[in-house]
């Protein structure tokens, strides 16, 4: 199963764009319930469905040999899977050989303990999902969480040697007023920060017609605070960045559906039941589970080639009075 067969060619959609990230969905399950995320009664899959952690590690490793440079592990909650520093000690070794960095998204809740071995392990750079620092504004977005927690856990990261991105989802008249606090928080403790548009994924138990809270307006009332300098800086993903003044900081904004970023996407996403998402925001699917227990690497390639033919130009998000979800699956689902 892990013998790979001659090299094939690079991974070119059909609208001519390389694919060179790939983010895997190491599991479904999470431990908070953020509102925007998932309903709060959630059916996750069986284990039985999901890719083993040798599996994942061999189709991420087919991809790197194929062209990808950058793997993100997210989920669900990444860090609540047994031995998941395993798969990331295993990826981690291909760090400047043919991967240039493995990153995860986290909501922190576990990364006082995992930390260190997340650095020992190869990774350098995390993303912290926290939408507020305000105690009772996080409870009630994640349902039960505790900030202090997540904070503590992002400390000790920093501490540990990971540079630390938040991940903010801005949400009207939830978390808008939070927003500005939080850039002087990350900021005066050495992070970034990105703003992210609430996305229009699986069916949840608000409206999110009127979480919606368009980043234009919000640069615009953090620019009236804040210097902020357009920034080159590519992470590899859709966040357009500014330097906040003299600081480390910077603000990077991700907004799908007042900013299409589409035009140069380079990202594909690994279920945890691994199935291949040429698109957040698409149905369309290729198995690649099935492929590699039926047929080894090169049904694999195989498939990869037919999912990239299918890659949309573009995703369909609409966020309005009326609009259901884009996709039924939830974000936990695809990978964040």
């Amino acid at each position: 199963m892990t013998t790979a067969p001659p090299a094939t060619r690079s991974l070119v959609d059909a609208h001519g764009r390389t694919i060179r990230y790939l983010r895997i969905s190491v599991t479904d399950r999470c431990d908070l319930r953020c509102r925007y995320c998932m309903a709060e009664t959630m059916t996750f899959l069986p284990r039985s469905q999901v890719l083993s952690l040798e599996e994942i590690a061999v189709i991420a490793e087919r991809f790197i040999e194929r062209g990808v440079d950058k793997i993100r592990l997210s989920g669900g909650e990444p860090l609540v899977r047994r031995d998941v520093t395993e798969l990331v000690r295993r990826l981690g070794s291909h760090v400047g050989r043919g991967l240039q960095e493995l990153t995860m998204t986290t909501n922190g809740t576990r990364l006082r303990d995992h930390a260190p071995a997340l650095v020992d392990a190869g990774m350098r750079r995390i993303n912290v999902s926290m939408d507020t620092l305000d105690p009772d504004t996080f409870r009630f977005i994640t349902r039960h969480g505790d900030v202090a927690t997540v904070i503590d856990g992002i400390l000790a990261a920093r501490d540990a040697g990971l540079a630390v991105k938040i991940n903010m989802v801005a949400l009207k008249g939830l978390n808008e007023d939070h927003i500005a606090p939080m850039l002087a928080w990350c900021v005066d403790n050495g992070l970034d920060l990105s703003l992210i548009e609430t996305m229009p994924l699986g069916a949840i138990d608000e409206d999110r017609t009127d979480r919606f809270l368009p980043l234009t307006g919000v640069f615009d009332r953090l620019s009236t605070r804040f210097e902020l300098v357009r920034d080159g800086h590519r992470s590899g993903g859709p966040a357009r960045y500014w330097r906040v003044g003299s600081s480390v900081t910077r603000l990077g904004l991700i907004s799908p559906l007042t900013a299409n970023f589409c035009d140069g996407c380079n990202r594909v996403r690994l279920t945890t039941e691994g199935k291949l998402y040429m698109c957040l925001g698409h149905d369309d699917q290729v198995d690649l589970k099935a492929a590699l227990r039926e047929g080894g690497l090169a049904a694999v390639d195989a498939a990869i080639d037919i999912g990239l033919a299918e890659k949309p130009a573009a995703h369909d998000f609409r966020i309005g009075a009326g609009e259901g979800p884009a996709v039924a699956r939830h974000m936990s689902v695809t990978g964040g």
